[in-house]
């Protein structure tokens, strides 16, 4: 299996899983938490047969990649994305990111700048600044997220179950779009992740993505379900245009958070016709 070492840690490496298939065009997909790049299964295949190059990796702390006691910002995960894009030594790239790697796709461009991307999208984005401040009153308290990592904590086998029933819209798509075995599969590769990335992470849905965007110079797509439960509509994806300068936005009627996975056929066809 391939890895690419983005980091030490006492006597050990950190290093990166990815897989890294076909050739043409590259596409680097970026998985939401709490899952790995397994997550994209739905689109690698209608990828490779549009005659991408298609890499997965998995972030720091799940998956498997290393599990480090530190470095979960979006700071680092950028670099660390950074760090498998010059590794590989990527061109024309095509940056797609699903819930928390949309934050690595809009922290890379905001800080390296888009010389090796082409184009970048956000499916069930994070941006542009979830935590409520005095100039985001649209944001949510940080109270929530207290709690959340608090669950976490406490009880992670349950925070993972009440975070994946979200995720999926589970008492909606359960037995239709979202089979128990595959419901279960997710819960085993959540379940795998590291206990400190897991609470970690949570901290990171808080970063101010604002000046990110507005530095922003490729063409950008975004695809968000309008019943998306983890990541709002109207606290996200509803309010980036005007913040990207180029921006085309898909709204999936009735979508959960999970948009790629239980409507893969309108996501597929979305991201094929905007790298066309």
């Amino acid at each position: 299996m391939p890895y690419i070492k983005v980091g030490q840690e006492n006597s050990g490496s950190i290093d990166l899983y990815y897989e890294d298939h076909g050739s043409g065009q590259p596409v680097v997909l970026i998985h939401g938490y709490p899952l790995s790049g397994r997550a994209w299964e739905k689109q690698v295949p209608v990828l490779l047969d549009d005659g991408r190059r298609v890499i997965t990796y998995d972030r720091r702390g799940f998956g498997d990649s290393s599990q480090p006691a530190g470095g979960y910002d979006y700071d680092t995960f950028a670099t660390d994305l950074k760090t498998l894009l010059d590794t590989l030594d990527l061109h024309d790239v095509t940056l797609v990111g699903h819930s928390m790697g949309t934050g690595e796709v809009t922290r890379y461009l905001g800080k390296f700048g888009s010389a090796p991307v082409s184009k970048g999208v956000l499916i069930s984005p994070i941006p542009p600044f979830l935590l409520q401040a005095s100039d985001n009153p649209e944001g949510i308290p940080g109270s929530v997220f207290d709690g959340f990592m608090h669950s976490a904590r406490e009880d992670s086998a349950a925070w993972m179950k009440s975070f994946l029933d979200l995720f999926f819209n589970i008492d909606k798509f359960r037995g239709t779009l979202v089979s128990d075995q595959y419901y279960q599969a997710c819960a085993n590769i959540a379940w795998s992740a590291s206990a400190l990335a897991t609470v970690a992470c949570i901290a990171t849905w808080e970063t101010d993505f604002r000046a990110d965007l507005a530095k922003i110079d490729v063409p950008m797509l975004v695809i968000q379900g309008d019943d998306d439960r983890v990541l709002p509509f109207p606290k996200t994806g509803q309010r980036l245009p005007g913040m990207i300068k180029d921006l085309q936005a898909l709204t999936i009627e009735s979508g959960p958070h999970a948009i790629a996975w239980t409507h893969s056929d309108q996501v597929n066809a979305a991201l094929l016709k905007f790298m066309a």
